[in-house]
């Protein structure tokens, strides 16, 4: 492999590690946790957390697997972070490099439409299978809005069902809130969450 390849996997490498690891201080703040609290957690020393959120030291696939056990959320999130044009990094997501969250299986698949955790919200594309609904309603401590693309949509917000169709939206903040897709299509949300929950 000549120089040059190695210095460009090598900055591959580096950028790939910078965003893993303001992801994972993203999620460690929006949980409001500390540096001794996610080290005490993993049984890892801070000095070792404090080095993967500074993108000095690269956790291992069993490490990111105890990551997304701890902050409750799929693995997958720390990867394909990478945009093919350098200029883009950071600012833009094409839709063939989504960061895809969530299983057919739990009847929600998201994909990150932010570039990363690392702003003040994070905008996701929600696809709510026909059928699919949440059993319980779940309080974040978060601000979240969403505008129905397509299908039929019900949300629950702080105790009230709203039915939402095509072109619809939504905002809560703080609230109780659950969902489902009583129709026979999928539904198509874009949400907002402030902060960054994934």
């Amino acid at each position: 492999m000549s120089p040059t390849a190695t210095a460009s996997l090598r900055k591959e490498s580096d950028i790939a590690g910078d965003l893993l690891a303001n992801d994972l201080r993203a999620l460690r703040k929006s949980r409001g946790l500390t540096l001794s609290e996610i080290a005490l957690k993993l049984g890892r020393s801070v000095g070792w957390v404090s080095q993967v959120e500074r993108g000095l030291s690269t956790p291992s696939i069993g490490d990111l697997r105890e990551f997304a056990e701890l902050f409750g959320v799929p693995i997958s999130l720390f990867f394909a972070h990478e945009a093919p044009v350098e200029a883009e990094r950071g600012v833009v997501v094409r839709s063939g490099r989504r960061r895809t969250l969530g299983s057919s299986e739990s009847g929600l698949v998201e994909e990150l439409l932010s570039p990363d955790l690392g702003g003040s919200f994070e905008m996701l594309r929600s696809i709510f299978a026909p059928g699919a609904g949440m059993a319980k309603p779940v309080t974040r401590p978060t601000e979240e809005a969403g505008y129905v693309v397509s299908g039929g949509f019900d949300i629950e917000i702080d105790g009230t069902w709203h039915s939402l169709g095509e072109g619809d939206s939504f905002r809560f903040d703080h609230k109780p809130f659950r969902w489902r897709n009583t129709g026979t299509v999928p539904a198509v949300v874009i949400w907002v969450v402030s902060p960054p929950v994934y």
